[in-house]
């Protein structure tokens, strides 16, 4: 195994989050909520004489892609008709590009364990959607709906060497879309779906191997276990001295293996030729600075700023950057100035992330607001209510919205640090307790966590957890001093 490299290049295709689909005026549903084939009309099912009209704003949204990715934008560009025969292609063609794509020679940067590397992008073109197959029992039904839908097909150079590169290359592609605002990334929903197109190669060989492509990979994991396997499996052809045939595959997730689905298709199979009813496509370079000077702050550089600024670990940037709500809701807190950064990181990255997790919903549908956080982070920090009275606070601001130091007040949660107040409760427990005080003293130190948690109990939670702790090593300490001297 160790004998030969994997080549892997990806082709994403994002579904863009426009209003109306790419060449008509019909709106973009649900294709998995909306009912079928209500959002369609006679272009976007592909009726005769019938004439696109191109959407400017699926433009804009490609033009953003294409620079964040850092690709060359072609300031002219052309539609051509991709022919093939599918039930879900009411044309018999899909428009597409192809010789003369809006955009190439980009890249995206990628974490791997030995660093930084860009994985070079070929290409980054517009097309249109096809409809949507729905299989019963011994037939099959077309939806529209989602024919003619926007699409973006980004394709990278064959630069992709391990399925650990595989999955950074593609969430990362996903975070990019959805800052930028033009893509879902639901791919539940089909909102992106992956290509894999997979070689192996002797170790050192610059020749290339003969390459499979792994179709409509909808999740991450089916992603990162179809190129597993398909690894696997080229590599034990050629150790048995067998050729790879280069085919187009599907994955069987029940069965968790890739399948023959035909035989690869050349360029020349789809006999592509330029989109009669559409004129070359203009874009001028000041609209493209304009769009430009509009990007966000992208992930990556968003993560290095916070490590920089705020001293974070990557681990935990990378995590608070990984969607556009998160890294915003944290900027936000940092703002207010009211409690330090890292602690706010622990906080969000800890129990916020837990609570969001345990209702599976995003952080925008919380009632949680960054200035409650922060404000409930501060409490904290000045030791007004301990760290678990903090957790408590933080899940009623997550549901009800209200302001911490209302709940705090409510429900008396207010910490407790008046020394002689703990000390007079440490008393109380270790003479409710003598057994247990003498098997500590007897060297069963273990108890001692046993004597806090009861004295903790007795204050309701809210006892300062180090003066608490402070006050039982003092009594013991006193009991050891009483048995010495008797």
């Amino acid at each position: 195994m160790s004998d030969f490299q994997t080549v892997i290049g990806l082709e994403v295709h994002a579904e863009f989050s426009t209003q109306s689909k790419m060449f008509c005026g019909c709106p973009v549903v649900d294709s998995t909520e909306a009912a079928p084939n209500s959002a369609v009309c006679e272009i976007c099912t592909g009726m005769p004489g019938t004439l696109p009209v191109l959407n400017a704003r699926a433009v804009e949204f490609a033009i953003r892609v294409a620079l964040a990715l850092d690709c060359e934008i072609a300031n002219t560009s052309v539609f051509a008709r991709k022919n093939y025969f599918y039930p879900d292609l009411p044309k018999g063609f899909q428009i597409s590009q192809y010789s003369l794509p809006l955009a190439e020679h980009g890249h995206l940067t990628i974490e791997t364990p030995d660093g930084e590397k860009d994985i070079r992008i070929r290409r980054v073109h517009l097309e249109e959607d096809t409809g949507r197959l729905l299989h019963r029992d011994g037939f099959s039904l077309i939806d529209f709906n989602r024919s003619g839908v926007p699409l973006l097909e980004i394709v990278s150079e064959p630069d992709i060497h391990s399925v650990e590169e595989v999955r950074a290359y593609a969430t990362g592609l996903r975070s990019i879309l959805r800052y930028l605002d033009v893509c879902s990334g639901d791919m539940e929903k089909g909102a992106i779906r992956f290509e894999a197109n997979v070689s192996v190669r002797p170790l050192g060989s610059p020749q290339l191997g003969t390459r499979t492509e792994i179709k409509n990979l909808n999740s991450f994991r089916s992603m990162v276990r179809a190129v597993s396997h398909e690894v696997k499996r080229q590599t034990q052809l050629l150790c048995e001295g067998k050729e790879i045939s280069q085919e187009t595959l599907g994955w069987d997730v029940a069965r968790g293996v890739t399948v023959s689905q035909r035989s690869k298709e050349e360029a020349h199979d789809y006999r592509y030729f330029p989109e009669p009813d559409l004129p070359p496509l203009y874009v001028d370079d000041t609209w493209i600075e304009s769009i430009r000077e509009s990007l966000p702050e992208l992930p990556l550089a968003r993560q290095k700023r916070l490590i920089v600024e705020h001293d974070l670990p990557p681990y935990q940037a990378g995590i608070l950057t990984s969607e556009k709500e998160i890294a915003d809701f944290f900027d936000a807190a940092v703002e207010t100035g009211l409690a330090p950064p890292i602690k706010l990181a622990h906080w969000i990255t800890g129990d916020l992330f837990s609570l969001l997790n345990q209702e599976n919903i995003d952080l925008q549908q919380s009632k949680i607001t960054p200035v409650a956080l922060a404000e409930l982070v501060s409490i904290v920090e000045r030791g007004e209510i301990n760290l678990t009275s903090g957790k408590t606070v933080l899940a009623e601001v997550f549901f009800t919205g209200r302001d911490p130091s209302k709940i705090i007040a409510k429900f008396s949660l207010d910490q407790v640090s008046d020394v002689e107040e703990i000390a007079r409760l440490v008393s109380e427990v270790l003479n409710a307790n003598p057994e247990q005080v003498s098997a500590y003293l007897a060297g069963k130190q273990p108890l001692f966590q046993w004597f806090f948690g009861q004295v903790m109990a007795a204050a309701k939670g809210r006892a300062n957890p180090q003066i608490l702790q402070e006050q039982l090593a003092a009594a013991f300490q006193q009991y050891q001093q009483s048995s010495a001297e008797e």
